[in-house]
């Protein structure tokens, strides 16, 4: 089931109890993107705000990179010409995927995604800004959705 962390609101309630399911995004086949391959602008990513997470995929696979972003598009754009993340391709593909949360809970489920994640890449834009926040957790990409046998 999918939860609050979607929509419209005005007043910000942090979920409690067990990880949200934010429906991290997949391609119609059911596979997540491969970083490299993806064309933001064919997809209208544009001014798409949202919680995005890169992985790859080698022998001992790790969490990359992840942040939050109100232009999703131009974000993966500039992620792109980071030698740094893009360098992670060669150990088996490098992965991304995006959900689209509503933006005050963006910060927490970001903290949240740092703690548990320990992404390699450190992002210096949301690392500062969310410390003050209270982690939301959330299923993590590739994760069960709740409910799923």
């Amino acid at each position: 089931m999918v939860l609050g962390l979607f929509g419209k609101s005005k007043k910000k309630k942090i979920p409690s109890g067990p990880p949200q399911d934010v429906a991290w995004v997949r391609s119609a086949k059911n596979k997540y993107f491969k970083f490299l391959n993806l064309e933001p602008e064919e997809m209208g990513l544009e001014n798409i705000s949202a919680v995005y997470v890169l992985w790859h995929q080698g022998v001992r696979p790790q969490w990359v990179y992840l942040g939050r972003t109100d232009d999703l598009g131009r974000t993966l754009q500039e992620i792109r010409r980071d030698d740094e993340i893009v360098d992670y391709d060669k150990h088996g593909g490098l992965f991304v995927t995006w959900s689209m949360i509503k933006p005050e809970f963006q910060p927490g489920v970001v903290r949240y995604l740092h703690q548990v994640l320990r992404p390699v890449v450190v992002n210096p834009d949301t690392l500062d800004e969310e410390e003050d926040e209270e982690p939301i957790p959330v299923l993590l990409p590739g994760a069960p959705a709740q409910g799923a046998s």
